[in-house]
């Protein structure tokens, strides 16, 4: 009916409508939720997993809306970390918003994380930990993994953990947080990368997913009575295939492996080639498998044949002969081609393409008994059951002389057809005679078995190819068969990413068992398809140019494995049950070793690892440790512990130590736990934690004693009693405080501790180094005066009228400013006695002069005899440097002012140690007087030449700045304890104070009060008294017994003195101690390993130096300021050796070089036995071993020549008069080449006028004669003399440059001292015969090798890659 129809109409609309609404109202809902979401706070919350070590690091963050409830936030979480929800607990990871940090989080709790006590806008720690102490339960796989197809696959290489040398062009994997827990979800194990050993790991992997290697390896027993396991290389292999396939680790370590193979950690860090690491461990499985049913696998798997000839193109004579391979090098691209074969196919062609040997080529055939056009080439014979082609990708580019990487493209089928390379019409070639030079070995991996003269005759030693019968017909037919069924399926593919200098290796390999890709790359396992195989191809999409390969992908695959498809030969996998009882027993005990390890590594993250201190009772030094303890042991145990960890069982009782809180950093005790012997330590360090903030402290007592409680909140003081009677300071009382306590509450405390009144105690606090400040305001707190979590306070409590000066100059202030800036020094002194140094005075002050030597060792004879000890001078030493400044200022009113400073500074000084009566006194100073008046400018004292203590040094004003920032202003010296004699065996002597001789008394005044600083200082100021010496004065010595070892008879002093003091009036302090003035001897600085430095700036403090601190003092003049020590060597241009040192002299800022020229003319004289006259001789700028500028006699040092410290001079005798006269003349240094005789003339000096090249040609001509037209020169290369081999010089140097000057590229000579080479063009070059050239390149190579100055680049060898079967290398020592 219609009407029916009409009524079926209405509800159809009516719930049209009503689903429209619903829907607009559930929309309008869910924009008011985001609405409010948008206006909602949120939450960040930060979540550290330190259930286990290794994730100890992870941190997962979630930023949730602050409505979240606390059910969601653990799901969430779980989501993250792939746990099992409910399997862990969160706990805060900081204590700011709760009150108690060790209480799990409720997560049953219906609360929100804004009512939990979670805080918007800041970060919330929370630490996962376990729940009930049980380990959180890993998500199981199928919960926690999606479907792979979905899942963005990757094949690259990834990131692996300590990998080091690889590239980084490739995108990571990206994976989830629990796969760093468990095992791959592909249920294989990966291979931890060592450092650089992803190419190992991807040859092991390919062995393992082969079946029938694995099967083969599983059958060899291992006998442990006939071999080390630890060497043995199947065994190790076994071993880790067995855990390949058993453990339930996520990857596994190739350690065992590799130390089979005798490689120490060095190997782990050299990448090799992935196909010889191949070759090289399959020979030596076969070494190890001799006389084993193993003995011949690797042949069976690997090994096939083919057959290299030559045949005649005139009669058809062939020689041949058969080699065996394991593998097919495939090339690239053909040498000098720019196309690349495009596939494996088109590239095996090429490998058995003949070639034709015609020309100069032509093959001397044996029938026809001529040299004949003839075709060379390869056939393969015979394929291997598993077939490895090797991609060569690595090439040498003789271009730029390096190796390089192709990354052009060449593909590679999923199934290789063989047959159509298999030559069976081969097996019908004729019969011929062995041809003995049948050609060149083919490249790469084919090793030749044989030469052989007849294919029936190869049966013995055909392994690869099983010929049953000597018949050609079954022959015939059995290649036939094997040429029908050669239809190869690839399984491995390694791949390389990377270039020639280095990269990384990764496996793609297709398991036997499911058919399925999967890529290995070290410790990571994935699925991946065969379009990811594809991408391994290599190259780009454009076409392939000459250059195409530096723009493509650096990731290509470098080798290829094939099996043969044959049902009867293709083996599966042992199951479990197949293994051989070895293998089961093996099986047994890898997994009883992993779960004993996965035991440890439980107790290991369970385990609290903290700082230990303790202060030894009766030592008392501090020592360190490391407390080890299980999170559940007591307080009590871990007492236990730490008194066995610290050895103090001797000591003190067990039941006299305790554990408290410390902090190491500050020194601050900063709390105790009393009652809580029975608490796990894992509550009271708030968990297991991979570092604490703070330390534990094992305190000791003495029985009587008590143990003193130690709040939270309270500060440490250290107290020390000052007594301004004795002017002593007490060692330290502890005591403990609140920061809220007064001053005057503080008194009180300190009052009952140490007895003392509290109405007379002045409390001074040191808040940092040297600021000591005064409590006088009782009612301040400790925090508002600057207590913090230690301290140091001086109290005194006398009644001394000192309490009413001023702070700033009371005694105490004082005492305690002495005391914060004392320190205690070891010096050691001088060997030599006091007498006989003063006799070295005398002497040197008489000037030669016989009778006055022998007149005043008379004199000092009795004085020196009743020399005073060490220990007697100490007590009477202090009060006569009190009176040093005014003996000085009062003799040197009345005495001659035209004395020098050095010769009053020696004249007042008594020393302590040759103490004689005043007559005898009063005689000597007479004899002092009488030589100084005779010649006042010329003062002498002997001391040791700077050779003497190897490179003694000044430093100049950049060096100090330089070395002051680590050594203060030391000049580095390792000194030796012994004299050294120099190195022309004569004796040493040392530069005097005689440089300034009467001619040249007008300059004196320049350098002589020089006010730059140039590397030392003046010790003395302008009244003659020590800078420093009014100010800080506190110095107090006593003797000291030095260790034994530290030299017989050495004398050592404890001095204790103010580091504020300079080193200047150290020195002088130290005077009466050593026997000589303080310019007559030097400091050392003693650093460890006993490396001495020697301090040379006298007006900077002490400062640098700190308690303990070793100095030892040598004699010898100190430098004066401007002074430089100079080490001058001789120029010798024509001898072998043209470089030799002379002696050490001092110059001095402001001198002229003629000056410094009379100063050494004595001096060469005695030291060196050379008697010249000063215009024989002339200085020039020494560079390394490069002769440079010649200095002329007016030239002053500092103003025209830089000189600085530990400089060096060359000086070089003259033949004649010098001829170097101006700044503008240029002296180089010609040596004429003869081709005809093939002969070096000797060096000839030729000096210029000007850099112009036509006038080097003029003095050339005029001194060889060779007319100026024929002259051609060029410039020598390298060190001084640049010496060239006479083989190579006629070609080699660059010959006649076309440039107009010298000082213009490629010559650019504008400095004395350029070496010329130069030759007429006209000369012809010797012919040389054969056994002429070798034995002039033998004489040669002798001479360049002498002196040294060939040096040829020498990159670094790469090592080669060895396995030791004995399981250890012999160590050439010859190696580098």
């Amino acid at each position: 009916m219609v009407p029916s129809e009409e009524n079926q109409l209405v509800p159809k609309e009516d719930m049209f409508w009503s689903c429209r609404q619903s829907i607009f109202a559930e929309m309008k809902k869910k924009f008011s939720q985001v609405e409010s979401a948008a206006e909602e706070p949120r939450v960040l919350c930060i979540i550290q997993d330190t259930t286990n070590s290794k994730t100890v690091n992870e941190r997962v963050t979630l930023n949730l809306p602050a409505s979240t409830p606390l059910k969601r936030l653990f799901e969430d979480v779980a989501s993250k970390v792939g746990y099992v929800n409910g399997t862990f607990d969160l706990v805060w990871g900081n204590g700011d918003n709760v009150t108690d940090t060790q209480t799990p989080i409720d997560q049953n709790s219906d609360k929100t994380i804004l009512d939990a006590g979670f805080e918007p806008g800041k970060k919330n720690f929370l630490h996962l930990t376990d729940k009930d102490g049980e380990q959180p339960h890993i998500m199981p796989e199928e919960s926690g993994t999606t479907d792979d197809s979905a899942q963005d696959r990757f094949i690259g290489p990834l990131p692996r953990e300590g990998s080091v040398g690889c590239t980084n062009d490739y995108v990571s994997q990206s994976y989830s947080y629990s796969s760093v827990l468990s095992k791959s979800e592909t249920g294989y194990v990966g291979l931890v990368n060592q450092a650089m050993t992803c190419y190992l790991n991807s040859l092991l992997q390919t062995l393992f997913m082969t079946p029938e290697f694995r099967n083969a390896l599983y059958k060899w027993e291992f006998e442990e009575s006939e071999e080390d396991p630890v060497t043995s290389i199947p065994y190790q292999l076994q071993r880790l295939f067995v855990l390949l396939q058993t453990s339930k680790k996520r990857a596994i370590e190739t350690t065992d492996v590799t130390r089979s193979f005798g490689w120490d950690s060095s190997e782990a860090w050299q990448q090799h080639d992935v196909q010889e690491l191949c070759r090289v461990m399959f020979d030596a499985l076969e070494q190890k498998w001799k006389q084993t049913e193993q003995a011949d696998l690797i042949n069976q798997l690997y090994q096939g044949k083919l057959k290299d000839y030559v045949r005649c193109l005139e009669c058809g004579y062939e020689g041949w002969r058969i080699d065996t391979y394991l593998d097919i090098p495939l090339v690239i691209r053909p040498y000098g081609s720019n196309q690349a074969f495009a596939s494996v196919e088109e590239a095996l062609h090429a490998f058995i393409q003949p070639e034709i040997l015609d020309g100069p080529n032509q093959y001397f055939c044996e029938r026809c008994k001529k040299k004949c056009d003839a075709r060379k080439g390869l056939r393969f014979l015979h394929f291997p059951y598993l077939l490895t082609l090797q991609l060569k990708r690595f090439d040498f580019d003789y271009t730029t002389m390096h190796r390089i990487k192709l990354n052009d493209r060449m593909t590679f089928p999923e199934e290789l057809d063989m047959s159509v390379f298999i030559d069976v019409e081969d097996e019908k070639s004729p019969q011929t005679e062995s041809c003995t030079d049948s050609g060149a070995e083919n490249e790469g991996s084919c090793h030749s078995d044989q030469m052989s003269n007849d294919f029936s005759n190869d049966d013995g030693v055909d392994e690869g190819i099983c010929l049953e019968s000597n018949s050609a017909a079954e022959r015939l037919s059995k290649a036939g068969s094997e040429k029908s069924s050669l239809l190869y399926e690839l399984f491995s593919v390694m791949v390389h990413s990377g270039s020639a200098a280095g990269g990384h290796y990764y496996a793609c390999i297709k398991s036997f068992s499911d058919d399925q890709w999967y890529s290995f790359n070290d410790q990571h396992v994935s699925k991946i398809t065969q379009e990811d195989i594809k991408k391994t191809y290599g190259g780009s999409s454009g076409s392939r140019g000459y250059y195409s390969s530096a723009f493509a992908s650096s990731t290509n695959a470098y080798m290829l494995i094939y099996r043969l498809k044959d049902p009867v030969r293709n083996a599966k996998f042992l199951e479990a049950h197949e293994y051989p009882e070895h293998i089961k027993q093996l099986v047994q005990k890898e997994r009883e070793l992993e779960e004993q390890e996965k035991r440890q590594r439980e107790i290991e993250r369970n385990t609290c690892k903290i700082k230990l201190f303790c202060m030894h009772p009766t030592k008392q030094i501090m020592m360190e440790n490391k407390l080890e303890v299980h999170k559940d042991r007591t307080l009590k145990e871990a007492v236990e512990i730490a008194y066995k960890l610290m050895d103090l069982e001797e000591a003190v009782p067990l039941d006299c130590c305790r554990l408290v809180k410390y902090d190491e950093f500050h020194d601050y005790l900063e709390r105790s736990y009393e009652g809580e012997e029975d608490t796990p330590m894992g509550l009271l360090l708030g968990g297991v934690k991979s570092t604490y903030m703070f330390d534990l402290l094992l305190e000791t007592r003495r029985p009587d004693q008590i143990f003193q409680c130690y709040k939270p909140g309270e500060v440490m003081v250290k107290v020390h009693v000052v007594d301004l009677k004795t002017e002593s300071v007490a060692p330290p009382i502890s005591i403990r405080a609140y920061l809220n306590q007064t001053v005057s509450e503080f008194k009180q405390l300190i009052s009952k501790a140490t007895h003392l009144p509290a109405e007379t105690m002045r409390v001074v606090l040191e808040r940092c180094y040297n600021d000591l400040r005064l409590l006088n305001v009782s009612s301040k707190t400790l925090k508002a005066e600057g207590f913090f979590r230690s301290n140091k306070v001086f109290i005194e409590s006398s009644e001394s009228l000192d309490r009413h000066v001023a702070y700033t100059d009371s005694h105490l202030w004082k005492l305690l400013d002495r005391h914060a800036n004392t320190i205690r020094l070891y010096v050691s002194l001088p060997e030599q006695s006091p007498g006989s140094q003063f006799r070295r005075a005398v002497y040197q002050k008489s000037s030669g002069d016989s009778g006055n030597l022998d007149d005043a060792c008379e004199r000092v004879k009795g004085p020196v005899g009743n020399m005073k000890s060490v220990e007697a001078i100490l007590e009477e030493s202090t009060e006569k440097l009190k009176s040093l400044s005014l003996q000085q200022q009062q003799e040197g009113d009345n005495g001659d002012s035209s004395k020098s400073t050095e010769a009053s500074d020696f004249e007042n000084i008594e020393s302590p140690l040759n103490e004689i009566d005043s007559s005898a006194s009063a005689e000597n100073r007479e004899l002092e007087n009488q030589i100084q008046i005779s010649d006042p400018e010329n003062l002498q004292s002997e001391e040791r030449s700077d050779s003497d203590v190897n490179n003694d040094r000044s430093t100049s004003s950049v060096d100090s700045d330089i070395l002051s920032s680590s050594h203060s202003s030391d000049t580095l010296c390792n000194v030796d304890n012994a004299p050294l004699p120099l190195a022309n065996g004569l004796d040493s002597h040392s530069i005097t104070s005689s440089r300034r001789s009467k001619a040249n008394q007008g300059k004196k005044e320049t350098w002589d009060t020089a006010e730059e600083d140039s590397g030392t200082d003046s010790e003395y100021d302008e009244s003659g008294k020590s800078r420093g010496e009014a100010q800080y004065m506190y110095f107090k010595s006593e003797p000291y017994a030095a260790d034994e070892g530290s030299g017989e008879g050495q004398k050592w002093l404890m001095v204790h003195v103010d580091k504020r003091i300079t080193l200047s009036a150290f020195k002088q302090h130290l005077e009466p101690f050593v026997g000589v003035p303080s310019s007559h001897f030097k400091v050392f600085r003693v650093y460890a390993s006993n490396q001495e430095f020697e301090s040379v700036r006298l007006n900077e403090t002490l400062s640098s130096f700190s308690d303990d601190n070793k100095i030892t003092i040598r004699l010898g003049r100190a430098l004066k300021k401007g002074e430089y020590r100079v080490k001058v060597y001789q120029l010798l241009v024509n001898e072998p050796e043209p470089c030799k040192f002379l002696l050490d002299a001092v110059f001095a800022k402001g001198m002229t070089v003629r000056q410094s020229k009379e100063e050494l003319l004595p001096q060469l004289r005695e030291q060196c036995g050379l008697d010249l006259t000063i215009d024989r001789f002339r200085l020039r700028k020494k560079t390394w071993k490069n002769p440079g500028t010649v200095f002329l006699d007016y030239h002053i040092y500092e103003e025209d020549i830089n000189i600085s410290s530990n400089w060096e001079v060359f000086l070089e005798i003259l033949d004649g008069v010098e001829k170097m006269k101006s700044m503008s003349q240029l002296a180089v240094l010609s040596r004429r080449w003869r081709p005809s005789e093939m002969k070096l003339d000797s060096f000839q000096e030729v000096v210029l006028e000007s850099s112009s090249v036509e006038e080097l040609k003029e003095k050339l001509s005029e001194i060889s004669g060779i007319p100026l037209e024929n002259i051609e020169f060029a410039k020598g290369r390298g060190t001084f003399p640049c010496d060239i081999s006479i083989l190579e010089i006629h070609q080699d140097l660059d010959w006649n440059p076309k440039v107009s000057t010298l000082n213009v590229w490629p010559l650019y000579i504008c400095d004395d001292g350029a070496v010329i080479f130069y030759r007429d063009k006209t000369e012809e070059l010797m012919e040389l015969t054969d056994e002429q050239r070798n034995e002039l390149m033998k004489k040669e190579s002798s001479r360049l090798q002498k002196t040294g100055h060939r040096v040829t680049y020498s990159p670094r060898k790469e090592k080669a890659l060895k396995i030791y079967l004995d399981g250890a290398p012999n160590k050439d020592l010859t190696q580098d």
